[in-house]
């Protein structure tokens, strides 16, 4: 059975890891090979194509993190949780809820959707 907690835990902590180096080794660990990430604006397939997502999103806010908000819910090999991206200690003015599948204990993908963006952003 997917650990829900756990699988949320380590996608946000992927998302803020800053050390390219360091985002690879958490995605050979933790991602399956062939994953896959989408939403409404971007979108990767594999190590690289998921690599290459989250530095840009680091790029282009350079300041803010991803924080884990609520609790994630699932059933099975499915799991959905809630995140905010903005400044640290503060409510975050970016939030969405993704929906991964996992196998084998890693995320194999991810679809995402953004619940709250603000204009410019």
């Amino acid at each position: 059975m997917t650990d829900m907690n756990i699988v949320a835990r380590r996608y946000i902590d992927l998302w803020n890891e800053r050390t390219p180096s360091r985002r690879r080794e958490i995605l050979s660990q933790h991602w399956t090979k062939d994953a896959k990430y989408i939403d409404p604006l971007m979108s990767g397939d594999g190590h690289d194509g998921v690599d290459a997502l989250i530095e840009d999103v680091q790029q282009r806010f350079p300041d803010f993190r991803f924080t884990l908000l609520g609790q994630p819910n699932g059933y099975g090999d499915h799991v959905r949780f809630s995140w905010g991206l903005g400044p640290e200690g503060a409510d975050s003015p970016i939030k969405g809820t993704d929906f991964a599948v996992v196998q084998d204990g890693k995320i194999r993908s991810i679809t995402g959707f953004l619940d709250q963006v603000p204009q410019g952003a």
